[in-house]
Protein backbone atom coordinates (compact mmCIF):
# COMPACT_ATOMS: atom_id res chain seq x y z
CA UNK A 1 0.00 0.00 0.00
CA UNK A 2 1.29 3.60 -0.85
CA UNK A 3 2.25 6.07 1.57
CA UNK A 4 -0.53 8.24 0.59
CA UNK A 5 -3.31 5.34 0.94
CA UNK A 6 -2.05 4.80 4.96
CA UNK A 7 -2.47 8.10 5.60
CA UNK A 8 -5.95 7.95 4.34
CA UNK A 9 -6.34 4.89 6.09
CA UNK A 10 -4.84 6.23 9.23
CA UNK A 11 -6.78 9.08 9.42
CA UNK A 12 -10.29 6.65 9.08
CA UNK A 13 -12.00 6.89 12.35
CA UNK A 14 -15.22 4.40 12.53
CA UNK A 15 -16.94 2.11 10.43
CA UNK A 16 -18.88 4.81 8.30
CA UNK A 17 -15.40 6.77 7.69
CA UNK A 18 -13.16 3.51 7.05
CA UNK A 19 -16.10 2.59 4.30
CA UNK A 20 -15.31 6.32 2.58
CA UNK A 21 -11.52 5.80 3.02
CA UNK A 22 -11.71 2.39 1.82
CA UNK A 23 -13.71 3.96 -1.70
CA UNK A 24 -10.90 6.79 -1.67
CA UNK A 25 -8.30 3.90 -1.62
CA UNK A 26 -9.91 2.03 -3.98
CA UNK A 27 -10.50 4.82 -6.33
CA UNK A 28 -6.71 6.37 -5.92
CA UNK A 29 -5.83 2.74 -7.85
CA UNK A 30 -8.06 1.55 -10.28
CA UNK A 31 -11.98 2.32 -11.06
CA UNK A 32 -14.43 -0.12 -10.02
CA UNK A 33 -16.59 -0.81 -12.62
CA UNK A 34 -17.94 -4.14 -11.36
CA UNK A 35 -21.23 -2.36 -10.20
CA UNK A 36 -21.96 -0.70 -13.66
CA UNK A 37 -21.30 -3.95 -15.40
CA UNK A 38 -23.38 -6.20 -13.34
CA UNK A 39 -26.11 -3.56 -13.96
CA UNK A 40 -25.75 -3.31 -17.89
CA UNK A 41 -27.36 -6.69 -18.76
CA UNK A 42 -28.15 -8.42 -22.15
CA UNK A 43 -31.52 -8.33 -21.53
CA UNK A 44 -31.78 -4.56 -20.63
CA UNK A 45 -29.80 -3.62 -24.44
CA UNK A 46 -31.90 -6.43 -26.38
CA UNK A 47 -34.94 -4.86 -24.93
CA UNK A 48 -33.61 -1.54 -26.67
CA UNK A 49 -32.97 -3.80 -30.07
CA UNK A 50 -36.24 -5.07 -29.76
CA UNK A 51 -37.57 -1.62 -29.73
CA UNK A 52 -35.59 -0.69 -32.67
CA UNK A 53 -37.02 -3.74 -34.58
CA UNK A 54 -41.01 -3.06 -34.00
CA UNK A 55 -40.06 0.60 -35.02
CA UNK A 56 -38.52 -0.74 -38.35
CA UNK A 57 -41.56 -3.26 -38.56
CA UNK A 58 -43.99 -0.56 -38.56
CA UNK A 59 -42.01 1.79 -40.78
CA UNK A 60 -41.53 -0.25 -44.05
CA UNK A 61 -38.65 -2.46 -42.69
CA UNK A 62 -35.91 0.50 -42.38
CA UNK A 63 -34.69 3.25 -40.10
CA UNK A 64 -32.19 5.23 -42.36
CA UNK A 65 -32.16 8.61 -41.72
CA UNK A 66 -34.98 10.94 -43.22
CA UNK A 67 -37.47 8.06 -42.63
CA UNK A 68 -39.96 7.79 -40.10
CA UNK A 69 -38.04 4.70 -38.83
CA UNK A 70 -35.37 6.88 -37.66
CA UNK A 71 -37.62 9.79 -36.55
CA UNK A 72 -39.25 7.35 -34.25
CA UNK A 73 -36.16 5.67 -32.82
CA UNK A 74 -34.58 9.48 -31.96
CA UNK A 75 -37.74 10.07 -30.20
CA UNK A 76 -36.81 6.26 -28.49
CA UNK A 77 -33.62 7.20 -27.38
CA UNK A 78 -34.24 10.44 -26.27
CA UNK A 79 -37.41 9.41 -24.24
CA UNK A 80 -35.70 7.04 -22.37
CA UNK A 81 -32.66 10.03 -21.92
CA UNK A 82 -34.87 12.19 -20.34
CA UNK A 83 -36.90 9.91 -17.86
CA UNK A 84 -33.61 8.96 -16.63
CA UNK A 85 -32.96 12.63 -16.20
CA UNK A 86 -30.38 13.52 -18.87
CA UNK A 87 -30.23 17.06 -19.91
CA UNK A 88 -31.16 16.01 -23.82
CA UNK A 89 -30.77 17.86 -26.84
CA UNK A 90 -31.21 17.34 -30.59
CA UNK A 91 -28.89 18.76 -33.11
CA UNK A 92 -30.90 18.51 -36.44
CA UNK A 93 -29.19 19.39 -39.59
CA UNK A 94 -30.11 18.90 -43.64
CA UNK A 95 -28.01 17.00 -46.01
CA UNK A 96 -28.52 15.60 -49.31
CA UNK A 97 -29.32 12.18 -49.44
CA UNK A 98 -28.02 9.37 -52.71
CA UNK A 99 -31.19 6.87 -52.64
CA UNK A 100 -31.34 3.74 -55.17
CA UNK A 101 -35.07 3.77 -56.12
CA UNK A 102 -34.83 -0.26 -57.68
CA UNK A 103 -32.25 -2.61 -57.62
CA UNK A 104 -29.25 -2.27 -60.48
CA UNK A 105 -28.94 -4.18 -63.49
CA UNK A 106 -25.32 -5.33 -65.01
CA UNK A 107 -25.92 -8.19 -68.19
CA UNK A 108 -23.61 -9.18 -70.68
CA UNK A 109 -25.73 -9.02 -73.98
CA UNK A 110 -23.24 -10.69 -75.92
CA UNK A 111 -20.96 -12.27 -76.72
CA UNK A 112 -22.40 -14.39 -73.42
CA UNK A 113 -25.55 -13.52 -72.26
CA UNK A 114 -25.30 -13.49 -68.60
CA UNK A 115 -26.91 -11.70 -65.84
CA UNK A 116 -24.81 -10.59 -62.49
CA UNK A 117 -26.08 -10.29 -59.25
CA UNK A 118 -26.65 -7.53 -57.69
CA UNK A 119 -25.60 -6.33 -54.22
CA UNK A 120 -23.59 -9.56 -54.20
CA UNK A 121 -20.04 -10.15 -53.37
CA UNK A 122 -19.73 -12.68 -57.37
CA UNK A 123 -21.35 -9.91 -58.85
CA UNK A 124 -21.70 -5.81 -58.39
CA UNK A 125 -23.38 -3.07 -56.13
CA UNK A 126 -24.28 0.62 -57.04
CA UNK A 127 -21.72 3.26 -56.23
CA UNK A 128 -22.80 6.00 -53.45
CA UNK A 129 -23.58 8.96 -55.34
CA UNK A 130 -23.60 7.17 -59.05
CA UNK A 131 -25.50 9.29 -61.76
CA UNK A 132 -28.88 7.42 -62.58
CA UNK A 133 -29.12 5.84 -66.33
CA UNK A 134 -29.94 2.92 -68.46
CA UNK A 135 -27.47 2.14 -70.98
CA UNK A 136 -26.50 -0.59 -73.37
CA UNK A 137 -23.09 -0.41 -75.47
CA UNK A 138 -20.03 -1.98 -75.59
CA UNK A 139 -17.27 -1.96 -73.22
CA UNK A 140 -13.67 -0.32 -73.71
CA UNK A 141 -11.09 -1.15 -71.09
CA UNK A 142 -9.29 1.41 -69.63
CA UNK A 143 -5.24 1.73 -69.82
CA UNK A 144 -3.49 1.07 -66.22
CA UNK A 145 -5.95 1.80 -63.77
CA UNK A 146 -8.05 4.70 -65.32
CA UNK A 147 -6.02 7.56 -62.72
CA UNK A 148 -5.29 10.06 -65.66
CA UNK A 149 -7.33 11.16 -68.41
CA UNK A 150 -5.00 10.01 -70.77
CA UNK A 151 -6.11 6.55 -69.99
CA UNK A 152 -8.85 7.37 -71.66
CA UNK A 153 -8.70 7.96 -75.49
CA UNK A 154 -11.58 9.58 -76.26
CA UNK A 155 -11.97 7.55 -79.76
CA UNK A 156 -12.53 3.95 -77.74
CA UNK A 157 -14.44 5.60 -74.93
CA UNK A 158 -17.25 7.80 -76.54
CA UNK A 159 -20.69 6.26 -76.24
CA UNK A 160 -19.48 3.14 -74.58
CA UNK A 161 -18.66 1.98 -71.21
CA UNK A 162 -15.39 2.00 -69.43
CA UNK A 163 -13.90 -0.90 -67.74
CA UNK A 164 -11.41 -0.11 -65.29
CA UNK A 165 -9.60 -1.38 -62.62
CA UNK A 166 -9.61 -0.44 -58.98
CA UNK A 167 -6.62 0.40 -57.47
CA UNK A 168 -3.62 4.09 -56.88
CA UNK A 169 -7.07 6.53 -57.22
CA UNK A 170 -10.65 7.51 -55.73
CA UNK A 171 -13.49 6.08 -57.75
CA UNK A 172 -14.72 9.52 -58.13
CA UNK A 173 -11.28 10.15 -60.22
CA UNK A 174 -11.84 7.16 -62.22
CA UNK A 175 -15.44 8.00 -63.15
CA UNK A 176 -15.05 11.55 -63.76
CA UNK A 177 -11.94 10.40 -66.09
CA UNK A 178 -14.42 8.21 -67.99
CA UNK A 179 -17.27 10.26 -68.23
CA UNK A 180 -14.81 13.42 -69.68
CA UNK A 181 -13.82 10.88 -72.39
CA UNK A 182 -17.50 10.50 -73.59
CA UNK A 183 -18.24 7.37 -71.88
CA UNK A 184 -21.67 6.62 -70.68
CA UNK A 185 -20.92 4.09 -68.00
CA UNK A 186 -18.24 2.69 -66.01
CA UNK A 187 -17.76 -0.40 -63.84
CA UNK A 188 -15.30 -0.09 -61.61
CA UNK A 189 -13.79 -4.14 -60.60
CA UNK A 190 -11.81 -5.26 -58.56
CA UNK A 191 -8.37 -6.62 -57.94
CA UNK A 192 -6.91 -9.83 -58.33
CA UNK A 193 -5.97 -9.45 -54.37
CA UNK A 194 -9.42 -8.70 -53.24
CA UNK A 195 -11.67 -10.40 -55.38
CA UNK A 196 -15.59 -9.39 -54.59
CA UNK A 197 -17.30 -6.69 -55.20
CA UNK A 198 -17.17 -3.89 -52.85
CA UNK A 199 -19.47 -1.07 -51.34
CA UNK A 200 -17.76 1.72 -52.95
CA UNK A 201 -18.51 5.87 -52.94
CA UNK A 202 -17.85 8.40 -55.29
CA UNK A 203 -17.83 10.67 -52.29
CA UNK A 204 -20.39 13.21 -54.11
CA UNK A 205 -22.16 13.66 -56.88
CA UNK A 206 -19.76 14.17 -59.52
CA UNK A 207 -20.43 12.15 -62.22
CA UNK A 208 -23.69 11.90 -63.96
CA UNK A 209 -23.41 8.44 -65.69
CA UNK A 210 -24.45 5.29 -64.16
CA UNK A 211 -21.16 3.57 -61.75
CA UNK A 212 -21.17 0.50 -60.41
CA UNK A 213 -18.17 -1.29 -58.61
CA UNK A 214 -18.21 -5.56 -59.75
CA UNK A 215 -15.83 -8.29 -58.60
CA UNK A 216 -12.60 -9.46 -60.49
CA UNK A 217 -14.31 -12.07 -62.20
CA UNK A 218 -16.99 -9.99 -63.66
CA UNK A 219 -14.11 -8.07 -65.00
CA UNK A 220 -12.39 -10.65 -66.37
CA UNK A 221 -15.75 -12.00 -68.05
CA UNK A 222 -16.27 -8.57 -69.33
CA UNK A 223 -12.58 -7.61 -70.71
CA UNK A 224 -12.31 -11.25 -72.05
CA UNK A 225 -13.75 -10.61 -75.57
CA UNK A 226 -13.69 -7.67 -78.00
CA UNK A 227 -16.42 -6.33 -78.46
CA UNK A 228 -18.42 -7.05 -75.85
CA UNK A 229 -21.63 -5.81 -75.17
CA UNK A 230 -23.61 -4.73 -72.06
CA UNK A 231 -26.66 -3.45 -70.50
CA UNK A 232 -26.48 -1.61 -66.99
CA UNK A 233 -29.26 0.21 -65.36
CA UNK A 234 -28.89 2.33 -62.41
CA UNK A 235 -32.25 4.14 -60.86
CA UNK A 236 -31.13 6.78 -58.49
CA UNK A 237 -31.96 10.24 -56.88
CA UNK A 238 -30.53 12.70 -54.87
CA UNK A 239 -32.69 14.60 -52.01
CA UNK A 240 -32.40 16.84 -49.42
CA UNK A 241 -32.69 14.99 -46.28
CA UNK A 242 -33.37 16.61 -42.73
CA UNK A 243 -32.13 14.52 -39.95
CA UNK A 244 -31.12 15.12 -36.42
CA UNK A 245 -28.21 13.73 -34.09
CA UNK A 246 -29.04 12.92 -30.11
CA UNK A 247 -27.14 14.33 -27.31
CA UNK A 248 -27.26 13.27 -23.63
CA UNK A 249 -25.15 15.02 -21.05
CA UNK A 250 -24.24 14.18 -17.21
CA UNK A 251 -25.67 16.78 -15.31
CA UNK A 252 -22.52 17.21 -13.47
CA UNK A 253 -19.02 16.55 -14.24
CA UNK A 254 -15.83 18.59 -15.42
CA UNK A 255 -16.87 19.98 -18.37
CA UNK A 256 -13.44 20.88 -19.56
CA UNK A 257 -12.59 17.25 -19.83
CA UNK A 258 -15.91 15.56 -21.48
CA UNK A 259 -15.86 12.26 -22.19
CA UNK A 260 -18.05 11.99 -25.67
CA UNK A 261 -19.59 8.23 -26.01
CA UNK A 262 -21.16 7.28 -29.29
CA UNK A 263 -23.03 4.94 -31.78
CA UNK A 264 -24.43 5.59 -34.98
CA UNK A 265 -28.45 4.88 -34.96
CA UNK A 266 -29.63 5.11 -38.23
CA UNK A 267 -29.31 1.65 -40.37
CA UNK A 268 -29.31 1.68 -44.16
CA UNK A 269 -32.75 2.20 -46.40
CA UNK A 270 -32.34 -1.93 -46.83
CA UNK A 271 -32.89 -3.05 -43.64
CA UNK A 272 -33.62 -2.23 -39.70
CA UNK A 273 -30.04 -2.55 -38.68
CA UNK A 274 -30.82 -3.94 -35.51
CA UNK A 275 -26.58 -5.34 -35.64
CA UNK A 276 -25.31 -2.57 -37.47
CA UNK A 277 -26.07 -0.41 -35.49
CA UNK A 278 -28.63 -1.29 -33.21
CA UNK A 279 -25.84 -3.13 -31.06
CA UNK A 280 -23.80 0.08 -30.18
CA UNK A 281 -26.90 2.07 -30.29
CA UNK A 282 -28.37 0.07 -27.60
CA UNK A 283 -25.48 -0.83 -25.81
CA UNK A 284 -24.29 2.98 -24.91
CA UNK A 285 -28.25 3.50 -24.29
CA UNK A 286 -28.29 0.84 -21.39
CA UNK A 287 -24.77 1.76 -20.21
CA UNK A 288 -26.59 5.89 -20.02
CA UNK A 289 -29.63 4.47 -18.47
CA UNK A 290 -27.76 2.31 -15.48
CA UNK A 291 -25.55 4.60 -14.88
CA UNK A 292 -28.59 7.34 -13.82
CA UNK A 293 -30.25 4.23 -12.24
CA UNK A 294 -27.24 3.21 -9.89
CA UNK A 295 -27.23 7.36 -9.19
CA UNK A 296 -23.31 7.58 -10.52
CA UNK A 297 -22.27 11.46 -10.26
CA UNK A 298 -19.08 10.87 -12.93
CA UNK A 299 -16.06 13.20 -11.70
CA UNK A 300 -16.01 14.23 -15.89
CA UNK A 301 -19.13 14.70 -17.66
CA UNK A 302 -20.26 12.09 -20.32
CA UNK A 303 -22.11 13.03 -23.05
CA UNK A 304 -23.76 10.25 -24.80
CA UNK A 305 -24.27 10.64 -28.57
CA UNK A 306 -25.98 8.87 -31.29
CA UNK A 307 -25.01 9.86 -34.69
CA UNK A 308 -27.79 10.65 -37.71
CA UNK A 309 -26.73 9.80 -41.17
CA UNK A 310 -23.51 7.57 -40.72
CA UNK A 311 -24.53 5.34 -43.48
CA UNK A 312 -24.71 8.47 -46.37
CA UNK A 313 -20.74 8.85 -45.49
CA UNK A 314 -19.97 9.79 -41.52
CA UNK A 315 -22.66 12.80 -42.20
CA UNK A 316 -23.72 13.26 -38.40
CA UNK A 317 -20.52 13.04 -36.67
CA UNK A 318 -18.94 15.44 -39.45
CA UNK A 319 -21.26 17.74 -38.76
CA UNK A 320 -20.91 18.03 -35.12
CA UNK A 321 -17.30 18.37 -34.96
CA UNK A 322 -17.20 20.82 -37.29
CA UNK A 323 -19.98 22.82 -35.49
CA UNK A 324 -17.64 23.06 -32.21
CA UNK A 325 -16.14 26.07 -31.98
CA UNK A 326 -11.97 25.52 -30.75
CA UNK A 327 -13.01 25.50 -27.01
CA UNK A 328 -15.31 23.03 -27.47
CA UNK A 329 -12.77 21.15 -29.08
CA UNK A 330 -10.66 21.30 -26.31
CA UNK A 331 -12.72 20.71 -23.76
CA UNK A 332 -13.20 16.38 -25.01
CA UNK A 333 -11.17 14.30 -23.58
CA UNK A 334 -11.75 11.21 -25.80
CA UNK A 335 -14.00 9.86 -28.66
CA UNK A 336 -15.15 6.40 -27.39
CA UNK A 337 -16.93 4.21 -30.13
CA UNK A 338 -19.43 1.48 -30.40
CA UNK A 339 -20.25 0.57 -33.93
CA UNK A 340 -21.42 -3.26 -34.25
CA UNK A 341 -20.73 -4.80 -31.24
CA UNK A 342 -22.87 -8.08 -31.66
CA UNK A 343 -21.49 -9.93 -35.47
CA UNK A 344 -23.15 -13.39 -35.25
CA UNK A 345 -19.50 -14.60 -36.12
CA UNK A 346 -17.43 -12.16 -33.79
CA UNK A 347 -14.12 -11.08 -33.35
CA UNK A 348 -13.09 -9.37 -30.58
CA UNK A 349 -11.70 -6.48 -32.30
CA UNK A 350 -10.18 -3.04 -30.44
CA UNK A 351 -9.58 0.05 -32.27
CA UNK A 352 -5.17 0.19 -32.37
CA UNK A 353 -4.76 3.20 -30.62
CA UNK A 354 -1.13 3.43 -30.86
CA UNK A 355 -0.66 1.88 -34.55
CA UNK A 356 1.57 -1.09 -33.22
CA UNK A 357 -0.31 -3.58 -35.20
CA UNK A 358 -2.18 -1.65 -37.84
CA UNK A 359 -0.41 1.93 -38.71
CA UNK A 360 -1.22 5.04 -38.33
CA UNK A 361 -1.82 5.34 -34.76
CA UNK A 362 -4.52 7.73 -33.62
CA UNK A 363 -3.88 10.86 -31.90
CA UNK A 364 -1.68 11.18 -28.85
CA UNK A 365 -4.09 9.47 -26.04
CA UNK A 366 -5.42 6.94 -28.00
CA UNK A 367 -3.14 4.31 -27.30
CA UNK A 368 -4.56 4.76 -23.81
CA UNK A 369 -7.34 4.31 -24.40
CA UNK A 370 -6.31 0.89 -26.46
CA UNK A 371 -5.13 -0.33 -23.01
CA UNK A 372 -7.94 0.46 -20.79
CA UNK A 373 -9.46 -2.62 -23.37
CA UNK A 374 -6.80 -4.84 -23.67
CA UNK A 375 -6.27 -4.78 -20.08
CA UNK A 376 -9.71 -5.31 -19.38
CA UNK A 377 -10.32 -8.00 -21.74
CA UNK A 378 -6.81 -9.56 -20.33
CA UNK A 379 -8.10 -9.93 -16.28
CA UNK A 380 -11.09 -11.44 -18.14
CA UNK A 381 -9.43 -14.12 -19.59
CA UNK A 382 -10.33 -13.27 -23.70
CA UNK A 383 -8.60 -12.87 -26.26
CA UNK A 384 -8.42 -9.68 -28.49
CA UNK A 385 -7.84 -8.24 -32.38
CA UNK A 386 -6.17 -4.85 -33.15
CA UNK A 387 -8.59 -3.32 -35.86
CA UNK A 388 -7.51 -0.08 -37.68
CA UNK A 389 -8.31 3.90 -37.41
CA UNK A 390 -9.55 3.38 -41.12
CA UNK A 391 -12.07 6.10 -40.89
CA UNK A 392 -14.74 3.61 -41.83
CA UNK A 393 -17.07 4.67 -38.55
CA UNK A 394 -17.82 7.68 -36.63
CA UNK A 395 -14.39 8.12 -34.95
CA UNK A 396 -13.10 9.62 -38.07
CA UNK A 397 -14.16 13.42 -37.62
CA UNK A 398 -12.55 13.11 -33.87
CA UNK A 399 -9.05 11.77 -35.08
CA UNK A 400 -9.28 14.31 -37.39
CA UNK A 401 -9.71 17.19 -35.35
CA UNK A 402 -6.81 15.35 -33.24
CA UNK A 403 -8.90 14.50 -30.54
CA UNK A 404 -7.90 10.65 -28.85
CA UNK A 405 -10.28 7.89 -29.72
CA UNK A 406 -10.89 4.10 -29.12
CA UNK A 407 -13.57 1.73 -29.34
CA UNK A 408 -14.67 -1.66 -29.91
CA UNK A 409 -15.42 -3.43 -33.25
CA UNK A 410 -16.87 -7.34 -33.61
CA UNK A 411 -16.27 -7.29 -37.33
CA UNK A 412 -18.75 -6.48 -40.62
CA UNK A 413 -18.16 -7.73 -44.08
CA UNK A 414 -14.32 -9.30 -43.48
CA UNK A 415 -13.72 -12.81 -43.37
CA UNK A 416 -13.36 -14.45 -40.59
CA UNK A 417 -10.04 -16.56 -41.04
CA UNK A 418 -8.79 -20.26 -39.77
CA UNK A 419 -7.08 -18.92 -37.12
CA UNK A 420 -9.60 -16.33 -36.24
CA UNK A 421 -11.87 -19.66 -35.91
CA UNK A 422 -9.74 -21.06 -33.50
CA UNK A 423 -9.76 -18.60 -31.00
CA UNK A 424 -13.44 -17.19 -31.72
CA UNK A 425 -15.46 -20.28 -32.76
CA UNK A 426 -17.78 -19.38 -35.22
CA UNK A 427 -17.43 -20.22 -39.64
CA UNK A 428 -13.37 -19.11 -41.23
CA UNK A 429 -14.21 -18.17 -44.74
CA UNK A 430 -17.75 -16.53 -43.79
CA UNK A 431 -18.15 -12.63 -42.91
CA UNK A 432 -18.32 -11.76 -39.05
CA UNK A 433 -21.36 -10.18 -40.01
CA UNK A 434 -23.16 -12.19 -42.99
CA UNK A 435 -26.86 -9.82 -42.77
CA UNK A 436 -24.16 -6.87 -42.43
CA UNK A 437 -26.27 -4.10 -44.93
CA UNK A 438 -28.89 -6.55 -45.89
CA UNK A 439 -32.48 -6.88 -44.81
CA UNK A 440 -31.72 -9.99 -42.86
CA UNK A 441 -30.17 -7.73 -40.12
CA UNK A 442 -33.08 -8.32 -37.66
CA UNK A 443 -32.79 -8.58 -33.82
CA UNK A 444 -32.54 -12.46 -34.81
CA UNK A 445 -29.04 -11.36 -36.38
CA UNK A 446 -26.92 -11.01 -33.35
CA UNK A 447 -24.49 -12.90 -30.94
CA UNK A 448 -25.53 -12.35 -27.32
CA UNK A 449 -22.09 -14.06 -26.73
CA UNK A 450 -20.38 -11.18 -28.20
CA UNK A 451 -23.08 -8.65 -27.21
CA UNK A 452 -22.75 -9.27 -23.34
CA UNK A 453 -18.99 -9.29 -23.30
CA UNK A 454 -18.56 -5.79 -25.38
CA UNK A 455 -20.78 -4.23 -23.36
CA UNK A 456 -19.16 -4.64 -20.18
CA UNK A 457 -16.15 -3.62 -22.05
CA UNK A 458 -17.78 -0.90 -22.92
CA UNK A 459 -19.32 0.10 -19.48
CA UNK A 460 -15.85 -0.64 -17.94
CA UNK A 461 -13.95 1.96 -20.31
CA UNK A 462 -16.91 4.80 -20.14
CA UNK A 463 -16.56 4.71 -16.14
CA UNK A 464 -13.09 4.40 -16.36
CA UNK A 465 -12.65 7.68 -18.44
CA UNK A 466 -15.77 9.22 -16.28
CA UNK A 467 -13.96 9.14 -13.41
CA UNK A 468 -9.95 9.35 -14.44
CA UNK A 469 -7.87 12.40 -12.91
CA UNK A 470 -5.49 12.57 -15.57
CA UNK A 471 -5.55 13.71 -18.49
CA UNK A 472 -6.11 10.87 -21.28
CA UNK A 473 -2.60 11.80 -23.38
CA UNK A 474 -0.79 13.36 -20.60
CA UNK A 475 -1.53 16.96 -19.92
CA UNK A 476 -3.96 18.70 -20.61
CA UNK A 477 -1.19 21.34 -22.90
CA UNK A 478 -1.15 18.37 -25.21
CA UNK A 479 -4.56 17.95 -26.41
CA UNK A 480 -5.52 17.93 -30.03
CA UNK A 481 -2.01 17.65 -30.97
CA UNK A 482 -2.19 14.19 -32.59
CA UNK A 483 -0.68 13.35 -36.18
CA UNK A 484 -2.97 11.07 -37.39
CA UNK A 485 -3.74 11.25 -40.82
CA UNK A 486 -6.76 9.29 -42.78
CA UNK A 487 -5.75 7.76 -45.66
CA UNK A 488 -9.51 7.49 -46.33
CA UNK A 489 -10.04 4.66 -48.25
CA UNK A 490 -13.20 4.44 -46.45
CA UNK A 491 -15.99 6.89 -46.55
CA UNK A 492 -18.73 5.66 -43.75
CA UNK A 493 -19.53 1.93 -45.31
CA UNK A 494 -18.03 2.55 -48.63
CA UNK A 495 -14.66 2.57 -49.80
CA UNK A 496 -13.43 5.05 -51.93
CA UNK A 497 -10.20 3.82 -54.09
Amino acid sequence: MSEKNLMIRAACMGIFATLICVSLISAAVKVDTFALREAVTVDGIRAHQQAFQDIADADGGTRASGTPGYDESVSYVAGQLEGAGYEVSLQPFTYDLWEELSLPVLEQVSPIPTTYPPNDRAGFATMLYSGAGDVTAEVALADNYGCEPSDFDVADFTGNIALIERGVCEFWVKAQNAENAGAVGAIIFNDEARQDAFLGTLRGPFVAIPVVGSSWNVGQELAASDPTTVHMVVDSQMREISTSNVIAETPGGRDDRVVVVGAHLDSVPRGPGIQDNGSGSAAILEIALQMAELGIEPRNKVRFTWWGAKESGLIGSQYYVDSLSKRELKNIALYLNFDMIGSPNFVRFIYDGDGSDTPPAGPNGSNTIEKVFLDYFAEQGLATEPTAFDGRSDYAPFIAAGIPAGGLFTGADGIKTEEEAAIYGGTAGEQYDPCYHLACDTFDNISEEALDQMSDAAAHAVLTFAETTSSVNGTAKGKGLGKWKNSMEFRGSHVVK
